[in-house]
């Protein structure tokens, strides 16, 4: 079965054929980030209106890059939601029109579940039950996946997401956009425990996150060291402020993940999105998995920013669970996974919580 997958949920404007929701045979993403690099993030309907030139153009290489015509299509996969309402229009419009004009079915794919799927397609077969960590500039949760199409929000960000909190202490250090890989690039060259930052404790014991008060503290810091923003030449204090950030960050995510995977003893881990591109992450990811041994996968950097073979991947399970959408499908900004839901987990008397 071939499947032409198409994602235009924030700033990357991408279509992708995977064939039986394995093989990739095509993966086409224009990016944004020269037009946004200005504005210092994403501007919705510039991000729109670009949408509205590249994506014919994009879905026509995936088809030639695959080597295959629209008539061999089976079936469309798009982004339904979440995401920026104008951009997700684009696409949602755009796939619904070039699936009624062949004939063939259509299915709307939550984002975040494009991101679990986004593991498979390189990596091999996820062991369930399985525990994600779906972490970007948009989301920031974990979820239990007891089995495929199930999925639990076990904890999630109180504030910022992640990516957001990078993007913002690149601001204020004026390191540019986008913050995740320009923090990365000189928290390499930085000292990470020179500069000590906080991680968030959830007052009320739940496994969550939260990363305001780490951008409260960098302001604090940079404040009272009278550090100021990076003009052309960056500073040896701002690669150790800009590795200690990083440093923090990763640890506030890892602190949460390893509680519940020694709470609920997932068989695979799964870290994806865009900041899943962030080696750091990685080794500590991997580290964990060696030492609860069991496996932790990784999408490539190619697949870990939003891209559409992820949601080919994704639209091919609901497809094969006999799924279909109607032509009245509608972009939806709040979008949950289906079947989701925050778990009730039993506190012990340690505060843990239990399947």
């Amino acid at each position: 079965m071939f499947v032409l997958g198409i994602e235009s949920s924030c700033d990357e404007t991408a279509a992708a054929v995977v064939r039986d929701g394995k093989e990739m045979l095509s993966s086409v993403i224009h990016s944004q980030i020269e037009t946004h690099m200005a504005w210092g993030g994403v501007v919705p309907e510039i991000a729109a209106r670009e949408h509205l030139i590249k994506i014919e153009p994009v879905v026509e290489k995936a088809l030639s890059d695959a080597k295959i015509s629209a008539a061999d299509l089976d079936a469309v996969a798009v982004t339904q939601g979440p995401g920026l309402i104008g951009s997700l229009l684009v696409g949602v419009c755009y796939a619904k029109a070039f699936a009624y004009g062949l004939g063939i079915p259509i299915v709307g794919v939550n984002h975040i579940e494009g991101h679990v799927f986004s593991v498979t397609l390189e990596n091999p077969p996820v062991e369930f039950p399985a525990l994600a960590l779906i972490v970007s500039g948009g989301h920031t949760n974990i979820f239990y996946i007891p089995e495929p199409g199930e999925y639990r929000i076990v904890s999630r960000t109180r504030d910022d997401a992640a990516g957001e909190a990078f993007d913002k202490a690149a601001k204020m250090l004026g390191l540019g956009y986008p913050g995740g890989p320009v923090i990365e690039r000189f928290a390499r060259e930085g000292d990470a425990r020179k500069i000590h930052f906080p991680t968030a404790k959830i007052s009320d014991g739940r496994p969550d996150m939260s990363f305001s008060g780490l951008k409260t503290a960098l302001v604090r810091y940079m404040r009272e060291n009278s550090v100021e923003p990076a003009n052309g030449e960056v500073s040896q204090e701002i690669k150790d402020i800009a590795a200690g950030f990083q440093r923090a960050v990763i640890r506030g995510l890892m602190k949460s993940f390893e509680k519940l995977a020694v709470d609920l003893r997932p068989r695979s881990l799964i870290v994806a999105g865009g900041v899943a591109c962030n080696f750091a992450l990685r080794a500590a990811a991997e580290e964990l998995g060696e030492k609860l041994n069991i496996p932790a996968y990784f999408p490539s950097k190619h697949l870990s920013t939003d891209n559409a073979a992820m949601i080919a991947a994704a639209g091919h399970f609901q497809l094969a669970r006999g799924e279909r959408a109607d032509l009245d499908l509608a972009a939806d900004v709040t979008l949950r996974l289906q079947n989701s839901r925050t778990d009730d987990f039993e506190r012990g008397r340690r505060g843990n919580y239990r399947r």
